[in-house]
């Protein structure tokens, strides 16, 4: 079996190093794991994360000119539910009806709204950041 890229493999590791670890593939190839592609957040250490010898699975992300081959573990994942997390003072909004049911002039109606509504709280702060002017005064 040829490396393909987009590919999905199972593999062991067979080495770690500083920047990354090589893995042997079942096509009997072996291919590089960069740090930065070991996990999803900041990996120092390697080795906290990879042992020699732990079967792994890894997506093939790249073949440069010379062959090498290029892995990623952290893109063989499911992506990672992302969070939730409303913007201040986005509770007292209302929520937005389905737009695919809208129209073009209520979808156009409604950004008008949202629009002077988020101009006028922006004034509203700049004002108050600007303080009382201090032009006319001698």
């Amino acid at each position: 079996m040829e490396a393909v890229i987009g590919s999905v493999v199972e593999g062991k590791v067979t080495g770690i190093t500083k920047f990354g670890a090589f893995v042997a593939l079942p096509s009997g190839q072996s291919g590089m794991v960069h740090i930065s592609e070991v996990a999803a957040t900041y990996v120092n250490d390697i080795s906290e994360h990879l042992k020699e010898g732990q079967q792994v699975t890894v997506k093939i992300i790249g073949i440069d000119e010379r062959g090498r081959i290029n892995l990623s573990i952290k893109k063989a994942l499911p992506p990672a539910p992302r969070a939730f997390s409303p913007r201040p003072g986005a509770q007292d909004r209302r929520p937005m009806p389905q737009a695919a049911s809208l129209s073009f002039e209520d979808k156009l109606k409604q950004f008008m709204q949202t629009s002077e509504s988020k101009m006028s709280d922006l004034k509203q702060h700049i004002d108050k950041k600007a303080g009382p002017s201090r032009r006319g005064r001698k």
